[in-house]
């Protein structure tokens, strides 16, 4: 069973930041009311991107955020003309789909692990699109 694609809107408050989206995506498996299968997740935007990491200490979040500033700094005297090109860096570095699987109708994902919608030229209004697989 393949279930409907699901849009989850993501409202965001900084060029960068990460928001934990775990529990909307939860909230998908949930209402697809599947107890064994995949959750397909994908952000819609080449300038924003999403990945698993630890929820507990929100200190890792302003690391990873820290660290690809310093990968990809705002102003690098890039090419591309919007102003966004470290934008784009990041997103790719970090991917713009995720594959979780699902057991017993619940994510499976480690104890520490979360979901974060990663965000690189905000403030916007983003999607994610997810569909379950079982």
């Amino acid at each position: 069973m393949v279930s409907k694609l699901v849009e989850i809107g993501v409202q965001t408050r900084q060029r960068a930041e990460m928001q934990d989206v775990t529990s909307r995506l939860q909230q998908v498996v949930k209402e697809a009311k599947v107890d064994e299968g995949l959750l397909v997740a994908t952000v819609m935007h080449t300038t924003a991107g999403i990945t698993i990491n630890e929820n507990a200490d929100p200190d890792v979040v302003r690391d990873m955020l820290m660290q690809l500033e310093k990968i990809a700094p705002e102003n690098n005297h890039y090419h591309h003309a919007e102003g966004n090109s470290d934008a784009h860096i990041k997103s790719s570095l970090l991917g713009n789909s995720l594959t979780l699987p699902v057991s017993r109708g619940r994510l499976v994902l480690g104890t520490w692990q979360g979901v974060y919608f990663c965000e690189f030229d905000g403030p916007r209004s983003r999607k994610i699109m997810a569909r379950l697989i079982s």
